[in-house]
Protein backbone atom coordinates (compact mmCIF):
# COMPACT_ATOMS: atom_id res chain seq x y z
CA UNK A 1 0.00 0.00 0.00
CA UNK A 2 1.76 3.20 -1.29
CA UNK A 3 0.86 6.51 0.68
CA UNK A 4 1.72 9.79 -0.78
CA UNK A 5 1.63 11.50 2.53
CA UNK A 6 3.37 10.62 5.81
CA UNK A 7 2.83 11.39 9.02
CA UNK A 8 5.35 12.11 12.46
CA UNK A 9 6.55 9.94 15.30
CA UNK A 10 8.84 11.36 17.38
CA UNK A 11 10.50 9.10 19.64
CA UNK A 12 12.12 9.25 23.16
CA UNK A 13 14.59 6.36 23.60
CA UNK A 14 17.16 4.91 25.82
CA UNK A 15 20.94 6.52 24.44
CA UNK A 16 22.29 2.91 24.33
CA UNK A 17 19.43 2.02 22.22
CA UNK A 18 19.94 4.70 20.23
CA UNK A 19 23.58 4.23 19.56
CA UNK A 20 23.06 0.41 18.69
CA UNK A 21 20.34 1.70 16.05
CA UNK A 22 23.15 3.81 14.88
CA UNK A 23 25.83 1.30 14.49
CA UNK A 24 23.39 -1.05 13.09
CA UNK A 25 21.93 1.82 10.21
CA UNK A 26 25.55 3.18 9.86
CA UNK A 27 26.56 -0.83 8.47
CA UNK A 28 24.01 -0.52 5.78
CA UNK A 29 24.72 3.14 4.56
CA UNK A 30 21.52 4.41 5.98
CA UNK A 31 20.10 7.06 8.72
CA UNK A 32 18.72 6.06 11.97
CA UNK A 33 15.66 7.08 10.40
CA UNK A 34 15.40 5.02 7.45
CA UNK A 35 16.81 1.82 9.51
CA UNK A 36 13.88 1.94 12.33
CA UNK A 37 11.14 3.16 9.90
CA UNK A 38 12.75 -0.58 7.21
CA UNK A 39 12.42 -2.42 10.89
CA UNK A 40 8.48 -1.69 11.47
CA UNK A 41 7.67 -2.37 8.28
CA UNK A 42 9.36 -6.01 8.44
CA UNK A 43 7.60 -6.12 11.67
CA UNK A 44 4.21 -4.76 10.10
CA UNK A 45 4.62 -7.36 7.33
CA UNK A 46 5.19 -9.91 9.41
CA UNK A 47 2.28 -9.39 11.58
CA UNK A 48 0.28 -9.07 8.71
CA UNK A 49 1.65 -12.78 7.49
CA UNK A 50 1.07 -14.55 10.49
CA UNK A 51 -2.31 -12.77 10.51
CA UNK A 52 -3.24 -14.16 7.31
CA UNK A 53 -1.65 -18.05 8.16
CA UNK A 54 -3.88 -18.07 10.92
CA UNK A 55 -7.15 -16.88 9.14
CA UNK A 56 -6.56 -19.22 6.65
CA UNK A 57 -5.77 -22.26 9.17
CA UNK A 58 -9.29 -21.19 10.13
CA UNK A 59 -11.07 -21.38 6.98
CA UNK A 60 -9.48 -24.84 6.07
CA UNK A 61 -8.02 -26.05 9.03
CA UNK A 62 -4.47 -27.09 9.87
CA UNK A 63 -2.12 -28.76 7.08
CA UNK A 64 -1.51 -32.87 7.37
CA UNK A 65 1.20 -32.82 10.02
CA UNK A 66 1.13 -30.10 11.90
CA UNK A 67 1.25 -26.03 11.55
CA UNK A 68 4.33 -25.95 10.10
CA UNK A 69 3.40 -28.48 8.01
CA UNK A 70 5.38 -31.30 8.49
CA UNK A 71 8.43 -29.39 7.85
CA UNK A 72 10.48 -30.75 10.35
CA UNK A 73 14.15 -31.66 10.49
CA UNK A 74 15.88 -34.31 13.23
CA UNK A 75 18.91 -35.85 13.61
CA UNK A 76 20.00 -32.18 15.50
CA UNK A 77 21.47 -32.70 18.93
CA UNK A 78 18.59 -29.92 20.54
CA UNK A 79 16.45 -32.25 18.60
CA UNK A 80 13.74 -31.03 15.76
CA UNK A 81 14.32 -27.60 14.40
CA UNK A 82 11.19 -25.94 12.82
CA UNK A 83 11.90 -24.16 9.71
CA UNK A 84 10.57 -20.74 9.21
CA UNK A 85 10.29 -18.35 6.79
CA UNK A 86 13.48 -16.82 7.32
CA UNK A 87 15.45 -19.91 7.35
CA UNK A 88 16.80 -21.60 4.13
CA UNK A 89 17.51 -25.42 4.72
CA UNK A 90 20.73 -26.45 3.53
CA UNK A 91 21.09 -28.09 0.12
CA UNK A 92 22.30 -31.39 -1.01
CA UNK A 93 25.45 -31.74 -2.63
CA UNK A 94 24.24 -32.92 -5.82
CA UNK A 95 22.98 -29.95 -8.15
Amino acid sequence: MTSTTSKVLSLRMDSDLFERLHAHAGKRGMSVQDYVVRALVRHDFDERLQTSVEETERFFGSPPGGRDGGAERSGSPSGPQRVTSRQVPARSGRA
